[in-house]
């Protein structure tokens, strides 16, 4: 799926799940911590997309750990809350790419939750590398 933004074509994943008991506290409502996994959900899904896995992209000697993360609680998800994600992606320089997120609670369209992450793009050396270019073309 993709959106026009300010000119650009910006790939978009859309991923869908749904809020666990175990993800929960006391109060049914999720634990501030699962809203970083979910973001993990939306940008595998995202690469996926674009026909490339994380696994293809680890055998290929590519990592994309994150050395930044950043989440806005807007509204609680509570248990059995199916939710939408919605993953782009952009360039921040040439070795370094980031993700922005929202996440849709699906019953009433509200937005719960708006983030971002930055991930460094390294070799198997630990190395930072340049943005592969299959990659770098899809990033807004």
């Amino acid at each position: 799926m993709s959106d026009v933004v300010a000119g650009h074509t910006a790939r978009v994943a859309t991923s869908r799940v749904r809020v666990r008991y175990a993800e929960t506290d006391q109060m049914s409502v999720a634990y501030y911590s699962n809203y970083l996994v979910w973001f993990e959900i939306g940008r595998t899904d995202w690469l996926r997309d674009t026909g490339w896995t994380y696994r293809e992209m680890e055998a290929d000697g590519l990592s994309l750990p994150v050395t930044e993360a950043h989440c806005e609680y807007r509204l609680g998800a509570r248990y059995d809350d199916e939710l939408e994600i919605r993953t782009t992606a952009r360039r921040v320089s040439p070795v370094r790419m980031a993700f922005d997120y929202e996440i849709e609670r699906c019953r009433d369209r509200a937005l719960i939750a708006t983030g971002r992450t930055v991930h460094a793009t390294l070799d198997r050396a630990g190395k930072p590398v340049r943005i592969p270019a299959r990659v770098k073309e899809l990033l807004t």
